[in-house]
């Protein structure tokens, strides 16, 4: 077996930037920024979404579309019409 071919594996902790929920799990991925728990010095990771911050996992409705795409389409460029074909002669 060939050594030193595999990344590394680091203790780190996950933080959700909208939440601020932390996970703490190990990774390959690490930073410059460090914490200790429980004696071990762990890399903090910001991310964007997890599931206590993500609406599937959460349950809370984003901006649904009511109307169609169709209907707004309409409302927007209903009064514009397109030019009728040109006459060949």
């Amino acid at each position: 077996m060939k050594k030193d071919i595999h990344p590394k594996y680091n203790p780190v902790v996950f933080v959700d930037m909208s939440t601020g929920v932390r996970y703490v799990s190990r990774s390959t991925k690490s930073s410059d920024r460090k914490e200790v728990i429980d004696g071990v010095e762990h890399s903090i990771i910001s991310i964007g979404v997890t599931s206590s911050s993500h609406p599937f996992f959460t349950g809370q409705n984003q901006f649904v579309d009511t109307e169609g795409r169709i209907d707004k389409f309409q409302k927007r460029f209903g009064a514009v019409r397109r030019a009728g074909k040109p006459k060949l002669g």
